[in-house]
């Protein structure tokens, strides 16, 4: 564990995962969709071109925006003068001049009271 003091906070959207799986799942439903529309094989085969394009960029859509959320970026000057800047959810108020620890683990560090 680090002590330090905020120096300062910024709010940041932090990216989630994609899997991709938004991707796929609107594709695969805008190809359905797509295939009843036009006359005719080529027209069908045109239609589902179309749709599962349309679909895949829908989906890809709505999977990023589920997989964003809101973040701090905070500095933070420790006891022994580093600067360290931390990004992590927005879920504790944080303000300059504020007293912290710097608690890591596994890899990860966040900044707390």
């Amino acid at each position: 564990m680090r002590m330090g003091v905020v120096e300062s906070v910024r709010q940041v959207t932090i990216e989630g995962s994609r899997s991709g799986v938004g991707t796929l799942a609107g594709g695969a439903v805008g190809g359905v969709a797509g295939s009843n529309i036009g006359g005719g094989s080529r027209g069908s085969a045109i239609g589902t071109i179309l749709g599962a394009v349309a679909g895949g960029v829908a989906g890809n859509a709505i999977e990023q925006g589920t997989s964003q959320k809101p973040g701090l970026e905070i500095t933070v000057k420790l006891d022994n003068g580093e600067l360290r800047a931390i990004t992590q959810d927005a879920d504790e108020v944080f303000r300059a001049g504020e007293r912290v620890r710097l608690l890591s683990g596994g890899g990860v560090t966040r900044v707390t009271h």
